[in-house]
């Protein structure tokens, strides 16, 4: 366990009302400190390893995992639960389309990415095997290649507008590197700009922690 607390967000000197128990590489943990830039929130975040989860923790949380958000009384852990609920709570700039068939689209492309993505990610992670490493490295390597038409036809993923989606795939393509996964040649040009564009995003930049920032250097 750690117990560094830091404050996230404009005017972070003071405390806020929302904390954050979040792990400095964790993917749903990341893409959690996303939608907070980019609604501008100031919040606590309580570091925490993984391994050994601190009482508090595990007081209010029974599955002992994070994210998990704590807003007064209220204590929200699963990352797409806390996502959604920041985003009604605090609806500008809003992360998710107004009609409801973009809406349905966006919750679509968000269950792909947690069933297909995230999980190879995840193994990658945990993984010692080399011949599982080289298969899952594929996997994934082809999945984001299959979809570089779909990062091409927009300004971002399937919308003009940042979204939860985007929230959810920045981080996933910000750990390539020390994946080993490399997206090179012309097929894959359209999710590097992707890549650099949205990387470059002030509240992309405030998301990282200093571990994460340690993956690109």
């Amino acid at each position: 366990m750690t117990d560094d607390w830091n404050s996230f967000g404009p005017g972070s000197g003071r405390r806020a009302a929302m904390t954050l128990y979040s792990s400095p590489d964790c993917l749903h943990c990341h893409r959690t400190r996303i939608v907070l830039a980019e609604k501008g929130l100031v919040i606590d975040i309580a570091n925490v390893d993984e391994s050994r989860p601190p009482e508090d923790l595990l007081d209010i949380n029974p599955y002992h995992s994070v994210p998990t958000l704590v807003d007064r009384d209220l204590v929200l852990y699963d990352s797409r639960v806390i996502c959604e609920y920041l985003d009604e709570r605090f609806p500008h700039p809003p992360l998710m389309p107004v009609d409801p068939v973009s809406r349905a689209q966006v919750r679509l492309a968000l269950y792909r990415i947690e069933r297909d993505w995230f999980p190879l990610v995840e193994q990658l992670q945990r993984a010692t095997d080399r011949k599982q490493l080289a298969q899952q490295r594929k996997m994934l390597q082809e999945g984001l290649l299959s979809s570089a038409e779909v990062f091409a036809a927009r300004r971002f993923f399937l919308s003009d507008e940042f979204s939860l989606v985007d929230a959810s795939l920045a981080p996933l393509l910000w750990r390539l590197p020390a994946l080993g996964i490399e997206l090179n040649g012309s097929a894959a040009q359209p999710i590097r700009r992707y890549m650099d564009f949205n990387f470059a995003r002030p509240s992309f930049q405030e998301s990282l922690s200093d571990r994460e920032r340690e993956m690109r250097r």
